[in-house]
């Protein structure tokens, strides 16, 4: 199923708010799922600061959302994701 959201969000120009949300004070979107209970994919646009003009994201961070405050432990823990993928990028 996280497939057919990744084929979606690549091969679609606009995309609907229901699936892809700018996670407030923060460089990342969410990418929601739902497969019976709902989960979050954290993702950042690394070209462009409006994920529908971007050409290349990364998907970081994937959760179970229970309450919004899974968000904070996530956020956090997709920033360490992004900095050691920035400095592998650059090796």
């Amino acid at each position: 199923m996280v497939i057919y959201y990744k084929l979606y969000i690549t091969t679609t120009r606009v995309i609907h708010s229901s699936f892809i949300k700018k996670l407030v004070d923060t460089p990342f979107y969410e990418l929601r799922v739902k497969i019976g209970d709902q989960y979050r994919i954290i993702i950042f646009s690394s070209d462009h600061d409006n994920f529908n003009e971007c050409t290349k994201a990364v998907l970081l961070y994937g959760f179970h959302k229970k309450s919004t405050k899974d968000y904070k432990d996530a956020i956090k823990k997709s920033q360490q994701i992004l900095e050691e993928y920035l400095i592998n990028k650059k090796d």
